[in-house]
């Protein structure tokens, strides 16, 4: 075989790979919006039959032979080459190691588990969920102890979702929030209220779905590539390539800036990945190449741009279009100060932007001591509930509310969640660079994105997954990392919103 026919080869071999990729996720993404509740079975077969033979495609020894040839004429690969390389061996190395029925069986776990847990939030059943999650953090240490017998299981799949991550960072970074969330929320709790009445009230789906198609435009989205549908927990999913984006929504009637910051929000993941350079596409450098670095992006839309002063001078009149008998009398300064209310609650993805990473660290610190084997998944509700009163204040009333409200765990993923305190402070620091040579708030007050967009687009977004996290975010800033540039951030915006 010749370089260049093995150059031919990998690229089929990544199209091959895309293609079941969009299968997978166009099963997926019907699950969780428009499928038949009684469906999970006859999905599950179907991704059943379909990972067996993705399994077979990346680990078969016609795949394994190519990449370990293209792996030993790396010097004669150009960059892009040589990671491609690098990540499909990475990740046919960690697949050959799981038994192929336990990784079918899994996948088969995972879509009766995400239909379970539906049922199971929509009736606030814990111990319907009970047996799938038992399953799920099994085959978690499980597949983690065939990966890499040699490390802390819950350390090998931080590593997966945010390369380099581990409890040890965790709980310095985890260290440094707490300190300074915790006394600057005890003075905001102390201080007079900001007054959110005007979120509150009647606001049709019909009209909220008019704001969301709106907002998609403003930031820039394409919706001859990104398609908005509604579901139970907002997501982001690619399907197939950066080409085809899908993101969802959930429309609550009595308060539009839930929804509102759902599509800022998953409008941020969906730039990210439709930003990756359009050579990319079909490939495993195509879209983000982290959790991390996903999550500052749609967080850095969400919180940075979409509750900034600046914005609400922007977005303030395009609400009195949309909902002009409940915008009268108000301004977009009392908008501002609405969207930014600060207080503890119950619900992660409604929290404000001061208490956010709180809820994450309750998440990360259950799941590190599942993972350790020092607490049952059958005390997980009355642990979470423990946490939330010691961490938030606050006291939660059913596992609707609790346990049961995210859908991350019945998906598998277990070590994603740190990924969106990180992502919220990588965030403040993107910002922060991006300011020496963008006007951004006069950028958002025009609701002109592009100059924004195209910061990200030069410096994120068009690089894919070439890059490890740490090398894109050094690039990007010419810095490293640094969470006080986040809680600073914190500690000046609310301490004048609150005349602290």
């Amino acid at each position: 075989m010749t370089l260049e026919e093995a150059r031919a080869k990998l690229k089929t071999l990544q199209e091959k790979m895309a293609a079941y990729g969009h299968a997978l996720g166009l099963l997926y993404y019907d699950g969780a919006t428009t499928a038949p509740k009684a469906t999970a079975a006859n999905r599950g077969q179907t991704m059943g039959v379909l990972s067996e033979e993705l399994y077979q495609l990346t680990t078969g020894e016609e795949t394994v032979a190519l990449l370990e040839f293209l792996d030993a004429h790396r010097t004669e690969l150009d960059e892009r080459e040589q990671r491609m390389v690098f990540l499909l061996l990475k990740d046919i190395r960690r697949m050959q190691k799981i038994p192929m029925d336990e990784y079918i069986a899994h996948q088969r776990l995972i879509v009766e588990a995400e239909d379970a847990w539906h049922t199971a939030k929509e009736t606030s059943d814990f111990p319907l969920f009970e047996p799938y999650l038992e399953r799920i953090f099994a085959d978690t240490r499980k597949f983690a102890g065939y990966c890499a017998p040699d490390t802390d299981p819950y350390d090998y799949w931080l590593n997966e979702y945010e390369e380099g991550l581990s409890k040890a960072r965790l709980d310095e970074f985890f260290g440094t929030l707490r300190a300074h969330i915790v006394p600057l929320l005890q003075k905001v709790c102390s201080a007079p209220q900001l007054d959110n009445s005007m979120v509150k009230g009647f606001f049709s789906v019909e009209r909220q779905d008019r704001l969301s198609r709106r907002l998609m435009e403003v930031m820039g989205l394409d919706p001859t590539h990104v398609g908005l549908s509604t579901t139970e927990h907002p997501f982001t999913t690619s399907l197939g390539s950066h080409l085809d984006e899908r993101i969802t929504t959930h429309y609550h009637e009595d308060d539009f800036s839930s929804s509102l910051f759902s599509v800022i929000h998953e409008g941020g993941h969906a730039l990210y990945d439709t930003g990756s350079d359009d050579s990319l596409a079909y490939t495993v450098l195509d879209g983000g190449v982290s959790m991390g670095i996903h999550e500052s992006q749609s967080r850095f839309y969400e919180n940075l741009l979409g509750r900034s002063r600046a914005f609400c001078d922007y977005l303030f009149p395009v609400l009195c279009e949309v909902f002009p008998d409940e915008m009268a009398g108000h301004s977009a300064e009392e908008l501002y100060r609405a969207l930014n209310r600060s207080e503890p609650s119950l619900i992660r993805t409604e929290a404000d932007e001061l208490t956010y990473c709180l809820h994450v660290l309750v998440r990360y610190e259950l799941e590190k001591r599942v993972m350790a084997g020092e607490l049952a998944v059958h005390d997980l509700p009355a642990e979470w509930n423990r946490l939330y009163r010691e961490y938030l204040g606050v006291d939660v009333p059913d596992d609707r509310r609790g346990l049961l409200q995210d859908s991350h765990w019945s998906g598998g993923s277990i070590g994603y969640f740190p990924s969106y305190a990180l992502g919220s402070a990588y965030g403040a620091q993107f910002l922060r660079k991006m300011k020496e040579t963008v006007d951004v708030d006069g950028c958002l007050r025009r609701g002109d994105f592009g100059p924004i967009n195209d910061w990200n687009r030069a410096h994120i977004w068009q690089y894919g997954c070439l890059y490890r996290p740490g090398e894109l975010f050094e690039k990007a800033t010419g810095e490293t990392f640094d969470p006080t540039v986040y809680t600073t951030y914190l500690e000046q915006k609310f301490s004048d919103l609150y005349s602290l």
